[in-house]
């Protein structure tokens, strides 16, 4: 008997729609906090988030649908058996965290915080020029779902757009460049803004170090929407201590939730928030993830195509995957 474990906070509806494609499969809902060491023996399937140390417990797990479109933890030698299916929720998340950058990178272009800043003490004061999106140079580092989202945003505001990928395949339209990694640095040279978008892997560990920031434009602004460890937080301090950028945003941080001594507190020109790009902050982006979960339900149950299928060597979605 399948037996598959649901963490997601779905809806009655999608409920009904799960045990419509598996009638025969006994669901199990809870919250991934309540999940026991003992409950993750005992499931052949999970859709969900559970901690990587609860799934080693149990070889004999079929498929996992992680909620995220980041594998960090889950690609250890031990948490799955080799014949499991590992599933992520690619695609999901592109609006939300697209949206989020936009209004961070308005933000601190139009010297918001400033404002907001002076709000508060009654202060009415100019605070000088401000910067455009219109003729910037924008490049987006990591062009997958988020990294294209946030480039058809960008597109829209006038803006000249390079994307980095580990491969170059056919420019899309939102894109009026492609370049893979290993020219980073050249291009970092031409960036007015700088949107890092990628998974945490070992080859994205501390991609952005001393040497990189070093690269960058003077007055450039740095986004991070990947993960905290792709970024040396030191050599970020040091820049915006510098005053080299313009500002930088952070949604993600090498230690989550961030310490209240770290620097990056009291760093200028910086936006922080606690890793909300994405979760389930917006309705729209269970909906797709149930989505993309329904359809790979659909191939657990009929032995058919999953999309969306993580290749274990490298963290990323399958090349060619739906």
């Amino acid at each position: 008997m399948k037996r598959i474990l649901v963490t997601l906070p779905v809806t009655e509806e999608q409920k009904r729609q799960y045990s419509n494609i598996a009638p025969e499969a006994e669901f199990i809902y809870c919250r991934k906090e309540e999940v026991t060491a003992g409950l993750a023996a005992r499931v052949t399937a999970v859709i969900g988030n559970i901690a990587p140390s609860l799934l080693a417990v149990n070889q004999g797990i079929e498929w996992v649908q992680l909620n995220s479109a980041g594998t960090d933890g889950y690609l250890a030698e031990g948490v799955l058996s080799g014949s499991a299916v590992l599933t992520n929720a690619t695609g999901a998340y592109g609006t939300a965290i697209a949206e989020h950058m936009t209004g961070q990178l308005l933000m601190l272009l139009k010297k918001f915080p400033v404002y907001l800043e002076n709000q508060k003490n009654r202060i009415w004061k100019d605070a000088g020029r401000v910067r455009p999106i219109i003729g910037s140079n924008i490049l987006i580092v990591g062009a997958g779902d988020i990294g294209m989202e946030f480039a058809s945003r960008m597109k829209a505001f006038g803006a000249y757009i390079t994307g980095i990928r580990r491969t170059v395949r056919e420019k899309p339209d939102c894109m009026d460049e492609m370049d893979t990694a290993e020219n980073l640095e050249k291009r970092l040279a031409q960036a007015d803004v700088v949107a890092v978008c990628l998974p945490g892997t070992r080859e994205t560990f501390h991609l952005f170090s001393e040497r990189q920031f070093a690269a960058m434009k003077e007055g450039a602004v740095f986004l991070n929407v990947g993960r905290g460890n792709i970024v040396d937080t030191e050599a970020l301090v040091k820049v915006l201590k510098e005053g080299k950028l313009w500002g930088a945003s952070l949604d993600v941080f090498e230690q989550e939730p961030l310490p209240e001594d770290s620097e990056l507190w009291s760093c200028p020109n910086l936006l922080i928030t606690p890793h909300v790009s994405g979760g389930f902050h917006l309705p729209y982006t269970v909906d797709r993830i149930v989505e993309i979960s329904l359809k790979n339900l659909t191939a657990y149950i009929h032995h058919e195509e999953y999309v969306s299928v993580v290749d274990r060597a490298t963290g990323y979605k399958v090349s060619g995957s739906l």
